[in-house]
């Protein structure tokens, strides 16, 4: 695995999705993950289908994340 690959990640990966709590993707801490699962977003895979609904969009898929997470807001 590259170096860059964080342990989190790599736990995540390492067994099927499943019904892994939001909290174990990789970035997504007791915070925001406390606001995704308020916002209906309680598991990973809940999650992963909005990246899919967003068409893989990786910028419109961060932009959701920020607003339905009101990151960077204090």
């Amino acid at each position: 695995m590259p170096s860059s690959t964080t342990m989190t990640h790599q736990h995540f990966v390492s067994e099927p999705m499943g019904y892994k709590l939001v909290t174990e993707l990789p970035g997504i801490g007791p915070a925001l993950g406390h606001r995704l699962s308020e916002a209906g977003f309680p598991r990973a895979y809940v999650v992963l289908g909005q990246f899919l609904v967003l068409k893989k969009d990786e910028e419109h898929f961060v932009d959701w994340l920020k607003e339905t997470c009101k990151a960077n807001s204090k």
